[in-house]
């Protein structure tokens, strides 16, 4: 089975944020997700409630938070009335922090950090005790259960993702890249006696459908050069044997990048990103082209891809696969 999910940019208007979450569960999508980079954009948490207390079926969270930005007990404060308020339909998506962190001049925490939150944002959301330092702390009014997705890229993070995460958050929608990917988050799910076969695999890139792929590259390009700050991060702390050239070897003539462009159609520091990068990372082409890409991803592992919905055709796009994609794998 394969699921859609839709990212939007947490940009004002809200009532675009509202209106969008409403089409896309029209559409059949099952997941809403929003960035967390409160310099750069509104805070998600807010637009969360707006987006639950609009639907009736959608799951929603952050695409991604991050440990460094709040403290972890605020984070699982703020899921856990979120799941009460939505009926438990709360997903968190959780990293190192990118955005949220370079743009206050912070580096993205380490994995052991990132580790010990997510353990106490799955106790405490569950009303469960747990440790900060010394001192135990408790949310007895916390109830339910929260689902937790790691974003990662290298062997070390995607290691750490299936030993303690519900899911993963790949973000590109190459096939061969996930499958490298999987080798080691399933190492570290079975390696901490964990059940693969229920583990989440989320795809996470932009679509353009459309027989011009001129312009469909134009709409999508700034993805890799996002998924670039990431790639650069790798290379600087492994090997490049270590490592597949087709995701590194792109960003050898990399200018450097503007964070106030993030995610922006027609960003200028994505200049570097090549038309094959592109094709590969992102969704783009005809309806039977995305269709394609979709059985692709499916057949490596893939159970969500998620759209993230930054182009200048929106609407049209949440249509398309509403109609065209999404009722071939209900």
């Amino acid at each position: 089975m394969l699921e859609f999910g839709m990212t939007l940019m947490p940009d004002p208007p809200t009532t675009d944020v509202v209106a969008l979450t409403k089409a896309a569960e029209a559409q059949g999508f099952s997941y809403g997700w929003l960035f967390d980079s409160h310099l750069l954009w509104m805070d998600p948490y807010p637009l969360l409630t707006l987006m639950a207390a609009n639907t009736t079926r959608m799951r929603f969270g952050t695409c991604v938070t991050n440990p460094g930005t709040r403290d972890p007990s605020v984070t699982a404060s703020l899921y856990a009335t979120l799941n009460e308020i939505s009926g438990g339909r709360m997903v968190m998506g959780i990293g190192r922090g990118d955005s949220a962190r370079r743009v206050m001049g912070k580096p993205p925490t380490t994995l052991a950090t990132l580790e010990v939150a997510i353990n106490e944002i799955r106790a405490l959301t569950s009303g469960q005790e747990s440790k900060n330092g010394d001192h135990t702390i408790q949310m007895k009014w916390a109830k339910g259960n929260l689902p937790i997705y790691v974003a990662a890229y290298g062997p070390k993070a995607l290691r750490l993702a299936g030993k303690v995460g519900d899911g993963v958050i790949l973000q590109f929608a190459d096939p061969q890249l996930i499958k490298w990917c999987l080798g080691f988050v399933r190492e570290g799910c079975e390696e901490a006696g964990r059940d693969w076969s229920s583990f989440h695999v989320m795809s996470a890139a932009p679509t353009f459908v459309s027989d011009d792929l001129e312009l469909a590259r134009s709409q999508v390009r700034w993805f890799p050069a996002m998924v670039s700050n990431h790639v650069v991060d790798l290379v600087s702390k492994y090997p490049l044997d270590q490592l597949p050239p087709e995701l590194t070897m792109y960003v050898q003539n990399r200018p450097g990048y503007d964070y106030q462009e993030h995610g922006r159609v027609g960003a200028h520091h994505a200049e570097f990103v090549t038309d094959e990068v592109v094709d590969r990372f992102c969704v783009i082409g005809t309806k039977d082209d995305c269709l394609q890409r979709m059985h692709e991803l499916r057949d490596v592992g893939v159970n969500e891809f998620n759209i993230y919905l930054m182009t200048d055709e929106k609407e049209r796009t949440l249509e398309v696969y509403g109609r065209d994609i999404i009722p071939i794998f209900a």
